[in-house]
């Protein structure tokens, strides 16, 4: 079974996401800030990793960023959600591959179908 993780502050957004995620079969877990997503990808990296940029201890672009340095050769995506659509808030991703945005509020059902593509495209290139 695939893993996601959904590393955001806001309980009701990873509940939302969860349930959707779970019921389109993928194990879901969860962070509530970059700090505890990051120990928890370092541990057992998910095949998709779903994150939000504000939050505390550790935001979610300085979480991209330690993933990047750190695992330069990762091959899981990192969806990031945002509200923030100025082009300044997102030139720090130009730097990270295999790194998409998402605006919110996030369409559940647009994720899902996003990720379902994703491992479609892996599995026909495999």
């Amino acid at each position: 079974m695939k893993r996601i993780l959904i590393v955001d502050d806001e309980a009701h957004i990873i509940r939302i996401l969860k349930l959707s995620l779970e019921r389109a079969g993928y194990q879901v877990d969860s962070a509530a800030n970059g700090e505890k997503g990051f120990n928890m990808l370092s541990q057992d990296p998910p095949d998709v990793l779903i994150s939000d940029i504000q939050m505390p201890r550790m935001s979610g672009e300085e979480m991209c960023k330690k993933i990047h340095a750190e695992t330069p050769d990762r091959d899981y995506p990192i969806i990031v959600m945002t509200s923030r659509t100025e082009r300044a808030h997102r030139q720090w991703s130009s730097e990270i591959p295999n790194l998409s945005f998402l605006e919110k509020p996030v369409s559940a059902r647009e994720l899902v179908a996003m990720i379902n593509t994703y491992f479609k495209t892996i599995t026909l290139k495999a």
